[in-house]
C-alpha cells in the first residue's frame, strides 16, 4: 500500500487524539487534573483503556512474532501471561487497598513513611529509569515499522520519525495529562481489539478457513505448544520459570510501577479500582491468547506462500517482528493494511502516552515535592510540569536512538530481559517495608543496595551455567533480584526496639 495512504490514515488518528484532548482539559488543566484525573475516572473505562497500556507494540507485532522463532517458542509465552493474570489478582487484593488507604499520588510515597527520604528517591529514580528504557523500546517497536514501510520511501530519517511520534504523543498529553488519557487509551484500546479481530479473519479468509477451521489449523500446527516441562535446569522455557517470572514481573512493573498504578488511583474508590483489575485481568488473559493464535496463523501463511521471515538491514538476520507488518502491509495491501498500522499504532501510542504521564507526575512528586506545596497549581508550577514533561520526551529520545544503534533482538525478549534487572530492587524494598515493620533501615545505604543487587544478578545470569551446574535463569531472576535486595535491606537495618530513644 502506498506509504502515503497510511500516513495520511494515521495523521488523522492523531488530529482525533488531538481534539478530544481539547475536549477533556478545556475546563480545568491543573496538576490534579494532569496527575490523577480529580480521582473522578469510571472503572470500567480505566480497565478498557488499560488494555491497549499494558499490551503496547510489544505485543501487537513481537508476541506473534515470537511464535514460530528459530528457538521453537511456539505458545510458551502464554505461560508467562498466566504468571501474569496470578501477578494481577495479587496487585489488586495487596498493593491497591495499601495505596488508597494512604491516599497516594506518586506510589513511592509508601517508602518514604516506611524506609525514608533516601530510600524514597531511590524507589522513585528505579522507576524512572526502568520505564524511561521500557517505554524507549516500545517507541521503538513502532518506529521501526513506520520508518521502513512509511518514512524510508519519503527519505525521512529514523531520528526525525521518533521525533514526529513524540512530538504527536506530546501535543495530545501535555495539557490534559491523566484525564485525557483516560479517554484516548479507551479510543486506542478499541482500535488494537479491532485490528486483533480483523487481522484473523483477514488471514483466515486468504486461506480459506473459518472459525472452526482455524482453530484446528493452529491446534494440529507446529506452532500450538503451549506447556513446556522439560529441562526445567537448562530450558528457559519450563512452566515453574515462565509462570514464576511473569507473576513477579507484573508485580514489578505494573503493581509497583506509577503508570498502571496511576489509572487505578484516579478512580473514585478501592472497590472501583479492584473492579477494574478483575476486568481487566481476565480480558488480557484473552486478548493474550488472541495474539499468540495471530502468530500461529502467520507462520501458516507465511509458510503456505513461501514467505521469509524479513532481515534486520543492519544485521541481515531473520526479524520476527516485521513479519507480521510484512505480511499485513505487502501482501494484503488496503483494507488490512490501513487496520494493521492503526491497531499498532493505537497500541504502541497507548502505552507510550500514559508512561511520559507518569513519568512526569513521578518525578514533580517525588523529586520536586508537588504534593507537599499548597501553591501546586498556580501558573509556575503548571509551567515547571510543562517543562519536565518536555524532558522526558527528550530523555526517550536519545535511549531508541542508543537502542537502534546496539539492538539486534527480538524486542519482546529485550523488554523482559531489562525489567529482571531494574524491577527487581523495587520488589526487594516494597517487601521490605511491608513485612520488616519492625525494622528501620540504614537510609543511605539503600541506593548502594539497589545498585548492587542488579550487578550480582547480571554475574548470576552470566554465569549461571558453571555455578548452577548447567542451570539457565529465565525472568524468575526478577525474583532472586528482590530476594537479595531484600537481605541487603535486613543486613543494613536493626530492630527498631533497639535504637535509642
Amino acid at each position: 500500500m502506498s506509504p502515503v495512504v497510511l500516513l495520511t490514515f494515521i495523521i488523522g488518528y492523531f488530529l482525533m487524539l488531538i481534539l478530544i484532548s481539547w475536549f477533556t482539559s478545556k475546563k480545568s488543566a491543573d496538576n490534579s487534573t494532569f496527575f490523577i484525573a480529580n480521582r473522578r475516572s469510571k472503572w470500567y473505562l480505566v480497565a478498557f483503556g488499560m488494555i491497549g497500556t499494558a499490551l503496547s507494540g510489544v505485543t501487537f507485532i513481537s508476541v506473534p512474532g515470537e511464535v514460530g522463532n528459530a528457538a521453537g517458542t511456539q505458545f510458551r509465552y502464554f505461560q508467562f501471561v498466566l504468571g501474569n493474570a496470578a501477578g494481577y489478582i495479587i496487585v489488586a487484593t495487596v498493593l491497591l487497598p495499601l495505596y488508597y488507604r494512604m491516599h497516594l499520588t506518586s506510589i513511592y510515597e509508601v517508602i518514604e513513611r516506611t524506609l525514608g527520604k533516601v530510600s524514597h528517591k531511590t524507589a522513585a529514580a528505579i522507576f524512572l529509569l526502568s520505564r524511561i528504557i521500557g517505554s524507549a523500546f516500545r517507541l521503538y517497536l513502532v518506529a521501526i515499522v513506520l520508518q521502513r514501510f512509511i518514512f524510508d520511501a519519503m527519505g525521512v530519517p529514523f531520528w526525525l520519525t521518533i521525533v514526529i511520534c513524540l512530538l504527536l504523543i506530546w501535543a495530545y498529553t501535555f495539557k490534559g495529562g491523566l484525564k485525557t488519557i483516560i479517554i484516548t487509551d479507551t479510543l486506542q484500546t478499541v482500535f488494537l481489539v479491532t485490528s486483533v479481530f480483523l487481522s484473523i479473519y483477514f488471514i483466515c479468509r486468504s486461506m480459506n478457513l473459518n472459525i472452526g477451521g482455524a482453530f484446528e489449523t493452529i491446534k494440529n500446527s507446529a506452532y500450538s505448544k503451549i506447556f513446556f516441562t522439560e529441562n526445567f535446569v537448562s530450558s528457559k522455557f519450563h512452566i515453574t520459570k515462565q509462570f514464576i517470572g511473569g507473576l513477579f514481573v507484573t508485580i514489578g512493573m505494573f503493581g509497583l510501577d506509577q503508570d498502571l498504578m496511576q489509572k487505578n488511583l484516579s478512580c473514585r474508590n478501592i472497590l472501583d479500582a479492584q473492579k477494574n483489575m478483575f476486568t481487566f485481568t481476565f480480558v488480557f488473559v484473552i486478548i493474550n491468547l488472541f495474539f499468540l493464535s495471530v502468530g500461529a496463523l502467520l507462520y501458516i501463511y507465511a509458510n503456505k506462500n513461501g514467505i521469509a521471515v524479513p532481515l534486520d538491514a543492519i544485521t541481515h538476520k531473520p526479524r520476527t517482528d516485521y513479519l507480521f507488518p510484512e505480511i499485513a502491509l505487502n501482501h494484503f495491501k488496503g483494507v488490512p493494511a490501513v487496520v494493521f498500522m492503526l491497531g499498532l499504532t493505537a497500541a504502541t501510542f497507548a502505552t507510550t502516552d500514559s508512561a511520559l504521564t507518569a513519568l512526569t507526575t513521578s518525578f514533580c512528586v517525588d523529586f520536586l515535592g508537588f504534593d507537599k506545596k499548597k501553591n501546586q497549581d498556580d501558573p509556575h508550577m503548571v509551567t515547571k510540569r510543562h517543562f519536565v514533561h518536555v524532558g522526558f520526551s527528550f530523555l526517550i529520545l536519545i535511549v531508541i536512538l542508543l537502542f537502534n544503534a546496539l539492538n539486534d533482538s527480538s524486542v519482546v525478549s529485550a523488554i523482559f530481559k531489562v525489567a529482571t534487572f531494574t524491577y527487581g530492587p523495587l520488589i526487594g524494598l516494597y517487601a521490605f517495608s511491608l513485612f520488616a515493620k519492625r525494622r528501620s533501615v540504614m537510609d543511605k545505604a539503600t541506593p548502594v543496595i539497589c545498585i548492587l543487587s542488579p550487578l550480582f544478578c547480571f554475574f548470576l545470569d552470566k554465569y549461571s551455567t558453571n555455578i548452577f551446574g548447567g542451570y539457565v535463569f529465565a525472568e524468575e531472576l526478577i525474583l532472586v533480584n528482590g530476594i537479595i535486595t531484600f537481605l541487603g535491606l535486613l543486613l543494613m537495618s536493626r530492630n527498631k526496639n533497639s535504637l535509642p530513644a
